[in-house]
């Protein structure tokens, strides 16, 4: 530290010291209510700001002294661009203007007539500043009333002056009499009152009748205010070109639906299904909320590119106390057909390796009322090339996606969109079949089908609510290898054997990480998945002691709930540094038809989403150590119907398009009952904490504009797998590279 500050104090010039900061000292003749609030917005106009210290250090002072040098070398020169911070000394100090600035702020306070003096405090190559403040008693409002204004709008802002919250004895307070004058004009342009604005308004106080630091508060309107800012705006007709093009604005036909003009050459969207996204009425009085809902709403389609509202002024019809407003609301389409194609590289746990390709064929507004059509397609080959007597082994996946969005409810009985101001919910339903092959073990051929609904409740909740999700899965094809494997472990099989699964999801999300201006961003999602309750109504047993059937169909039975919890904290200049945290619980009951919850909904860990120093599917359960050497067991065995993790990560950039990141990860599954196979490694016990599998590692990430590219190499430093005595040992010789698509969290 010593070293350290001399490195610093050689290189101030000679006459100048650095400068360390301001303090503020009140003195004052009467009580002072809320003195602290008060001397902390005092605080926010000292200028200029100290150099930042990090554990009593000037660091970023520190690398800008480096930087003078000749060569200061490649590390100094990106720690400067990361952090550095070019001197303030006492020289730029201007104590004179920053006392009248505080006596200003005093003023709009109401603490007239006070003084401000400041003072340097100087050792051998520092200097602070003190201001003293002696403050006088504050001005107090008496009577609070507005003034003559015309009508209508005396009677409009009357109204709202009588819900101020101004009140008898309020100190005098610029500040607030700035968000009253807003609060007001809000109130009243829901009223119509188009062509008003805040600034029309004003305060004067008068302390003629006072000898006491009293006064008397009057609203008034400024002199030359125009008329048209003084009437409310009634809607005379709404005009809304439904397939409106920028190049090409000529339209011929026009249909008349719900007392709105429905304007579009060819018919682009049935008007009786577009009405309901407008919250916009004829003989409506002009409401900003009303606009924004209806703009919301409209955007919220997925049809369109371009929402804007436009409000023209129709002068013949003005009158003294109302004025009219025609309504255009433009709609640009975005596309109608589009095709996406993603290429994917793979490798798994168990050293399969191959690619994956997706293509997603997109058409909006198919039926001519909004909806979306999606038929995604996927083709995958992997293959075991360095597996020792297993190598050739291959798997080929093909998979079969459709699904339609409506940008409505669509439900047995009629509900009222008006309840939806923020955006009416989406109805999804799809379909879709996969079929997956691999040689030597099995042939699997499953089948999906979801209808449920998603709304966004305002921008940060999001709830999504399946009723009906039901899923079919056939083995077949199995081998006399896969058969063994099956016969030696009765808990694989039984989730292999549950091929119906029909129940339903709820999932809550609330997302603040959609406000990049926010730098502490909070998200929580929270999951429920309960299949077969209504299914077993129709169930029958069709031997004794075996699991009931549905259609000659073993149905699983179980309810699942995950929580998924995320923390960022976005610093540094510009926000730029991020450090992200998560924690995720997951656990699944099998009841009823089920002692084990089916393989497709048991939990795995590990990969570039979860634990990245462990494979996928590669820690646990528990402390389950397989030395078979056997991959194609272990690949089906390590799962659970437990799940916890942790996660830390520090994001920083780099340059340009390039971040970097510092990470450390914590995690493992478990199950509630073990499972005979594993000898009871599997079994969750209060001793989780000691049997989690962390690792530690660092990533290179490509981000433009929001799309990730992710590098991690990341090694275990504690391995559940091991014995106790040595479970703790940093394997840094044996990393695990993860590639990905996106954050990991």
């Amino acid at each position: 530290m010593i070293l350290y500050s001399c490195s610093i104090k050689k290189h101030i010039p000679e006459g100048e010291r650095l400068y360390t900061g301001a303090k503020i000292e009140i003195e004052s003749d009467s009580i002072i209510k809320n003195e602290e609030e008060l001397k902390t917005e005092l605080e926010t106009v000292l200028r200029p700001e100290p150099n930042s210290k990090f554990l009593g250090m000037h660091l970023g002072l520190y690398y800008y002294y480096k930087m003078q040098k000749k060569k200061p070398g490649f590390i100094n020169r990106w720690l400067y661009k990361q952090i550095g911070e070019k001197p303030i000394y006492q020289s730029s100090v201007e104590p004179f203007e920053i006392e009248d600035v505080l006596r200003n702020r005093l003023e709009n306070k109401g603490f007239f007539y006070s003084t401000a003096t400041s003072a340097f405090e100087e050792k051998e190559m520092e200097a602070s500043i003190n201001y003293k403040l002696k403050i006088t008693e504050p001005y107090k409002m008496e009577r609070f009333q507005i003034d003559s204004m015309p009508s209508p709008l005396y009677e409009d802002v009357k109204k709202e002056t009588d819900k101020s919250p101004f009140q008898k004895n309020m100190r005098f307070d610029l500040s607030n009499m700035k968000l009253e004058r807003q609060r007001i004009d809000a109130q009243l342009k829901q009223k119509g009152y188009y062509n008003l604005n805040p600034d029309f308004f004003i305060f004067e106080a008068d302390t003629n009748q006072y000898d006491n630091k009293r006064f008397d508060l009057f609203l008034k309107l400024k002199a030359e205010v125009p008329k048209k800012a003084t009437i409310p705006y009634r809607i005379s007709k709404i005009n809304v070109f439904a397939n409106y093009d920028l190049q090409d604005s000529t339209y011929a036909k026009t249909e008349r639906f719900n007392n709105k003009n429905y304007i579009q050459d060819t018919l682009f969207i049935k008007p009786k299904f577009l009405d309901e996204f407008i919250t916009l009425n004829e003989g409506d009085f002009y409401s900003p909320e009303n606009s924004k809902n209806t703009a919301r709403r409209l955007s919220k389609i997925g049809a369109y590119k371009y929402v804007n509202i436009q409000y023209k002024e129709v002068d013949s019809l003005l009158t003294d106390s109302l004025g009219v407003l025609e309504t255009n609301i433009f709609l640009s389409p975005l596309t109608k057909r589009a095709v996406r194609a993603e290429i994917q590289a793979v490798t798994k746990s168990n050293n399969y390796t191959g690619p994956h390709l997706a293509l997603t064929y997109s058409n909006r507004n198919v039926f001519k009322g909004g909806e979306t059509l999606n038929i995604s397609t996927n083709v995958g080959y992997e293959s075991q090339f360095i597996s020792g007597d297993n190598t050739g082994l291959s798997s080929v996946e093909l998979g079969l996606t459709t699904e339609i969005i409506f940008p409505r409810v669509l439900f047995p009985v009629k509900i009222n969109t008006d309840f939806f101001k923020y955006s009416i919910p989406k109805t999804k339903t799809s379909v879709g079949l996969n079929y997956l092959n691999r040689s030597e073990l099995y042939t699997l051929l499953s089948g999906t089908g979801q209808f449920g609904y998603s709304w966004n409740a305002n921008k940060f909740i999001t709830y999504q609510f399946n009723p009906i999700s039901i899923s079919y899965t056939k083995l077949s094809n199995t081998t006399a290898e896969f058969e063994t494997i099956l016969d030696e472990n009765s808990y694989l099989q039984q989730s292999f054997d549950q091929q119906f699964i029909s129940g339903m999801t709820f999932s809550f999300t609330y997302n603040e990480m959609v406000d990049a201006n926010d730098p502490n961003q909070f998200y929580l999602n929270t999951t429920l998945d309960v299949a077969g309750n209504s299914i077993s109504l129709l169930g029958k047993e069709t031997t004794s002691g075996e699991p009931k059937e549905f259609l000659g169909l073993q149905y699983a039975q179980y309810a699942k709930a995950d929580l998924d919890l995320r923390f960022h904290l976005n610093f540094g200049k510009d926000r730029a540094q991020t450090l992200a945290t998560r924690l995720f619980a997951g656990y699944g009951l099998p009841y009823g038809n089920s002692d084990v919850i089916p393989y497709v909904k048991q939990y795995f860990s590990g990969g570039p989403y979860s634990v990245r120093a462990f494979k996928t599917r590669s820690l646990g359960p528990g402390t389950y150590n397989d030395d078979s050497n056997n991959d194609d067991v272990t690949y089906w065995d390590q799962t659970g119907n437990i799940r916890l993790e942790a996660n830390v990560e520090y994001r920083f950039p780099i340059v340009s398009y390039f971040k970097g990141a510092v990470f450390a990860d914590a995690g493992n599954v478990w199950n509630s009952k073990s499972n005979s196979v594993f000898d009871g490694e599997d079994k969750f016990t209060s001793n989780f904490i000691n049997e989690l599998g962390m690792g530690a590692g660092f990533g290179l990430h490509i981000d433009v504009q929001g799309f990730v590219i992710r590098f991690d190499l990341a090694a275990p430093f504690h391995d559940p797998s091991l014995a106790p005595g040595k479970r703790f040992d940093f394997k840094y010789d044996e990393p695990v590279l993860n590639f990905a698509i996106g954050y990991s969290f």
